[in-house]
């Protein structure tokens, strides 16, 4: 099966729930990125930047923005070649995602804020973290990937071998077909690899998750195939770090990493790690009652 497969380790798939604040569609224009954000307003709130999986694949947070408006301002975005974020030049390097992140908070007069990030989006805050820690209040870090270079091959591995023991085997020669038409370029390919991963994270669950056509047409094989590279060619992130703010790092019991979530406990030994039972890697729909509750006792919502 073809190395890129392994990339696969992110997202929620759903039809979109109803919230309670009214959201403000808007382009920010980074550099050679015009980022589609979605911002849930609240006055004189602390601000919540959410991070999706992917690489480029978008993601419905809507049942997190549910329960985090009635005390946050939340900002949603595509990331960059994701979705509804086209780029003019193809560079997918982590500074440039960076960027991105600081691009939204000067656009919004944000001197700090709160990030969650989920899968490829929890490495995203990471890095983030690691150069503007000033501009950090918190970090919530689900399922997240858990670092870059060897890291990551690793847990390429494990995602790898989690998704071939979940499939028939006529299910997995479709997906490594999928995986290399996606090399190749094809958005399509890669949309009907994902429908396949969401159904894998999600067998034998009580609570399982289909993908909606709504957010897979927002799958793009440019990002998933460029932003490897990078993350390989990226330094190791330190460990362990001590931060001044709170940090929280949650997995699904049925989680699609394995050993490689040791890096996450060495790299921040002050956090507190939640591990959530009967839930995968996409907890909040899995155990929503155990999720929330986390999502309750780290922000303080009571």
């Amino acid at each position: 099966m073809p190395t890129m497969l392994a990339t696969i380790s992110f997202l929620m798939l759903l039809s979109p729930l109803a919230v309670g604040a009214e959201p403000v569609t808007q382009i920010i224009e980074g550099k050679s990125v015009s980022l589609f954000t979605v911002l849930y307003p609240k006055e004189n709130s602390e601000t919540i930047i959410l991070l999706h999986g992917g690489p480029g694949v978008p993601m419905d947070f809507d049942p997190i923005v549910e329960v985090l408006s009635k005390k946050y301002q939340l900002i949603v975005f595509d990331q960059r070649g994701t979705g509804r974020s086209p780029i003019t030049n193809s560079n997918y390097s982590m500074d440039a995602y960076v960027q991105d992140i600081n691009s939204i908070a000067e656009q919004l007069d944000l001197l700090n804020f709160h990030i969650f990030g989920h899968s490829w989006g929890g490495l995203y805050a990471q890095i983030y973290a690691e150069k503007f820690p000033e501009k950090v209040i918190s970090l919530f870090l689900s399922s997240p990937s858990s670092g870059t270079g060897e890291q990551w091959r690793k847990t390429e591995s494990e995602v790898l071998e989690f998704n071939k023991s979940k499939t028939t085997t006529w299910q997995w020669l479709m997906m490594g077909i999928d995986s290399l038409r996606g090399m190749l370029g094809s958005d399509s390919a890669y949309q009907s690899l994902f429908r396949q991963v969401i159904a894998n994270y999600n067998k034998g669950l009580d609570v399982e998750v289909s993908a909606s056509e709504e957010i897979l047409e927002q799958v793009r094989a440019d990002p998933v195939n460029k932003t490897r590279k990078h993350i390989l060619e990226y330094p190791i992130l330190d460990s362990p770090v001590s931060y001044r703010f709170p940090i929280v790092v949650q997995y699904g019991e049925e989680d699609i990493y394995a050993q490689s979530k040791q890096h996450l406990v060495e790299r921040f030994p002050e956090a507190k790690i939640s591990i959530i039972k009967n839930a995968g890697h996409l907890a909040w729909l899995n155990n929503p009652h155990d999720f929330n509750d986390l999502l309750h006792n780290f922000y303080r919502l009571n």
